[in-house]
């Protein structure tokens, strides 16, 4: 009698593969995840906005009332924040709307997987695409942002500078260090369900640890940690493109840009690595 074909069954498959057939399995499921991808952001947005009177429009509220406490507390003598030739107004709401990208992308992605929790469980698919796809928030915010910053330069009278076309372009190491820090963040917040509220706390308190509504001091401690700090640089290097067309510590940029790469794929690889134990944990 012929014998019958064995299937053997291999849990750690992945740790067999060789280097380059992983980061090709990587891509092409990647790939094939694009669909899911767009229909579990389709899936969030209407979620989120749902029985909701203003809808999106709280992304534009949220920074106008941010930007409303700081000029308030500027004018009237509590800080002193000095911006040069640029109303303080269009400074600090393009700062908000560069900080959007991590601060709201971050959390999305921390909480992905959790409040996922019974899909997680039941269904078999990459779960990759549910952090990528909590990620569609953060871009939904920052459009609408970008949006309320171009009616602020035209009531103030400010022309940004022709680098602004760049301004996808530049922010997109921000992209790829919210989403690598979310990979990670993700897999914790399914073993301790605190991470999500820390992060949230974390991000709130970062935003005045960073020159996002401030310029950058070039002394004290504060100088020292965000002369170093790779998201500092890149929100810095942002703003003073678009406001001045031109990009000061160059150096810092591409090296910020090239740690928050690197970040990206670690945490991409550490997440492919263990998806196939998330449903355990959850």
């Amino acid at each position: 009698m012929p014998a019958d074909n064995v299937t053997i069954y291999q849990p750690d498959k992945q740790l067999h593969m060789g280097f380059w057939a992983v980061w090709k399995e990587m891509f092409v499921e990647l790939a094939r995840s694009r669909e899911l991808i767009w229909r579990l952001f389709l899936r969030d947005f209407s979620a989120k906005y749902k029985q909701s009177l203003l809808g999106v429009s709280w992304a534009a509220i949220n920074p106008l009332i941010t930007v409303g406490v700081f000029v308030f507390l500027n004018r009237s003598g509590v800080m002193n924040i000095q911006t040069a030739d640029v109303p303080y107004p269009v400074f600090a709401l393009l700062g908000l709307t560069i900080w959007v990208v991590f601060s709201k992308g971050l959390a999305a992605c921390t909480s992905s997987i959790v409040s996922a929790g019974s899909m997680v469980v039941k269904i078999n698919f990459p779960k990759i695409s549910l952090v990528i796809a909590a990620m569609g928030q953060a871009i939904v915010e920052l459009l609408v942002r970008i949006g309320l910053t171009i009616v602020v330069f035209i009531i103030f009278g400010v022309m940004p500078s022709g680098m602004a076309l760049l301004f996808p372009l530049l922010i997109l190491p921000i992209f790829f260090l919210a989403l690598g820090l979310g990979f990670f963040l993700a897999l914790l917040a399914g073993l301790f369900r605190d991470t999500v509220n820390l992060v949230t706390l974390l991000t709130t308190y970062l935003l005045f640890l960073m020159p996002v509504v401030y310029p950058p001091p070039e002394s004290g401690i504060l100088g020292i940690i965000n002369q170093w700090n790779p998201l500092s640089i890149i929100i810095v290097s942002c703003r003073e493109a678009v406001l001045y067309g031109s990009i000061p510590n160059l150096g810092g940029y591409m090296w910020s840009s090239i740690f928050c790469l690197v970040v990206f794929l670690i945490s991409w690889r550490l997440f492919h690595l263990v998806e196939t134990k998330i449903p355990e944990r959850i």
